[in-house]
């Protein structure tokens, strides 16, 4: 887990939460907190050197975002989803997100294209490697770089929402036997749909993409009876 840091006891109330708040958010996302773990107040407290009424205010600003539920009597921990709402989750970001896939295809430059594939050759040289994590963090890049090439507000601040409320951690979908190699194939279509600068074909590659995410999150689910699955792909 990486450190935390200190705020200065001079720094304004609202800055304090603020930065606590993007510290957990951060670390959650990251599974440094596992669904359904606790959150203790004094244990944050003093984790993150702040008072416990920053940590109070930070908890219920993650629990308006989907990612902390709280419990009379019980205190705070790292809300696990289901898998249907894994699902659903899922099958709204394939909406927006292949309307970004659609405005990187008209929004794209020759720099912008030479950097998707670069992103995407680096997730097949992780392939050939077996790098599972490497593979996800390009998937994670380049999802980021779709956004930033398809310039739309709007879209990027739902698709943020969303991703704020899909934890990652219990079964990543990368380690589903066979998983790895078509996910890589599909990025490798919307990137070349992107390049081609055709809306129509990027737009259906991203959503063909999900189409498969939710296919396999729904066999996995299926197959071993998980009722709070958590996907990170």
């Amino acid at each position: 887990m990486e450190a935390r840091t200190t705020m200065s006891t001079t720094t304004a109330p609202g800055a304090v939460v603020a930065d606590v708040y993007d510290q957990l958010h951060r670390a959650i996302l990251r599974g440094e907190f596992q669904p359904n773990e606790r959150l203790i107040e004094l244990e944050l407290a003093q984790q993150y050197t702040v008072g416990r009424a920053a940590i109070r205010t930070a908890l219920a600003r993650l629990e308006q975002d989907g990612l902390v539920e709280r419990e009379p009597n019980r205190g705070a921990r790292v809300r696990a989803i289901s898998a249907a709402e894994a699902v659903e989750t899922i099958e709204a970001r394939a909406v927006l997100e292949g309307l970004a896939a659609r405005y990187a295809a008209r929004n794209a430059t020759d720099v912008d294209i030479a950097d998707l594939r670069a992103i995407v050759g680096e997730m097949e040289a992780r392939l050939a490697e077996g790098d599972l994590l490497g593979i996800s963090a390009g998937n994670a890049r380049l999802h980021a770089r779709l956004l930033q090439i398809a310039n739309n507000a709007t879209v990027t601040r739902l698709i943020e929402h969303l991703q704020a409320q899909h934890i990652r951690a219990q079964f990543p979908l990368i380690l589903v036997p066979g998983r790895p190699a078509r996910s890589v194939a599909e990025h490798r279509a919307i990137v070349e749909a992107v390049a081609a600068r055709d809306p129509v074909a990027a737009e259906a590659a991203m959503l063909d993409h999900r189409l498969h995410t939710v296919q396999t999150l729904r066999s996995l689910a299926e197959a071993r009876g998980f009722d709070r699955l958590v996907a990170s792909e």
